[in-house]
């Protein structure tokens, strides 16, 4: 009797599981369906748009053959930027949180606000630097775009050294504190040396995040026809270049439209493959 109700048991637990399995196939299937229609889309629209002219002419009137050079050189200035600021604050906040201040309510604090930070809407982070800086200024700027463009890269940065700290062995810290090593001088030699892979992980997944943000360029960085690098003015960008030149009547703008989606496209999937292969290294 009691072997009849364990294989019945045993049975049903192997359905279960091959239910469960089929349904989490399917999930991925589905997920990546869209991905995969996603990038056709892109790669079927975008390709025609694809050539060197993209990269040495800049935007120009409808009709008159023109690239994204300024475009993608403004992206490149102000994402660079946006990073150069964000990743030393988050680097050095998640530090404190993981090995100065874990139990602390300042810490508490602070990954609560984090977490504020790393689900807000980034058309909400647009509209702050709008009000504290544009207004005052009166007039858009690249460096106001590099501003929000952090404040997107500070949380993602803040969460990954975190948790890359916190699975460093402890062994590691009691070693360097039996040495005579003072705090600053393990973390900064022994914790950050063991989690640093795992910290560059963090920061391209900020950069991938932050490659294609529109929102909080449009009411920062704005826009500008000419190839510039001077971030205290306007400057262009790719993503408010790809909106401008999708919603124009015009069949050559669309077609760098798809081609600079396309190029966007691309540069997250590459940043995220390497994020991928760098966190598997970890491992």
């Amino acid at each position: 009797m009691k072997n009849t109700i364990n294989h019945s048991l045993y049975v049903r637990r192997q359905w279960l599981n091959r239910f469960y399995l089929m349904l989490a196939w399917v999930m991925m299937g589905f997920g990546l369906f869209w991905l995969g229609w996603i990038f056709y889309t892109l790669l079927a629209n975008g390709i025609n748009g694809l050539g060197l002219h993209l990269f040495r002419v800049d935007t120009l009137p409808p009709d008159a053959g023109g690239g994204l050079r300024n475009a993608i050189w403004g992206s490149l200035l102000i994402t660079l930027f946006g990073l150069f600021i964000g990743t030393p604050i988050g680097i050095l906040t998640g530090v404190y949180l993981a090995e100065f201040g874990r139990h602390s309510k300042i810490a508490g604090m602070t990954r609560f606000m984090n977490d504020i930070l790393l689900s807000a809407p980034s058309i909400v982070i647009g509209l702050f630097i709008y009000g504290i800086i544009i207004v005052k200024q009166g007039h858009f700027s690249g460096w106001a775009g590099a501003l929000a463009l952090s404040l997107l890269v500070i949380p993602v940065v803040v969460r990954t050294t975190e948790n890359m700290l916190k699975l460093v062995p402890n062994g590691l810290r009691e070693a360097a504190y039996a040495l005579g090593t003072p705090k600053w001088k393990m973390v900064s030699m022994v914790t950050l040396k063991a989690a640093k892979t795992g910290v560059l992980t963090g920061v391209l997944l900020a950069f991938a995040r932050i490659s294609g943000e529109t929102a909080p360029l449009l009411f920062t960085a704005l826009n500008n026809q000419f190839f510039s690098s001077d971030m205290n003015q306007p400057i262009a960008n790719l993503p408010n270049v790809i909106y401008q030149f999708a919603m124009s009547p015009y069949k050559d703008w669309q077609s760098l439209a798809w081609a600079g989606a396309l190029l966007i496209a691309f540069t997250v999937l590459i940043t995220n493959i390497m994020a991928r292969i760098l966190g598997r290294k970890k491992h």
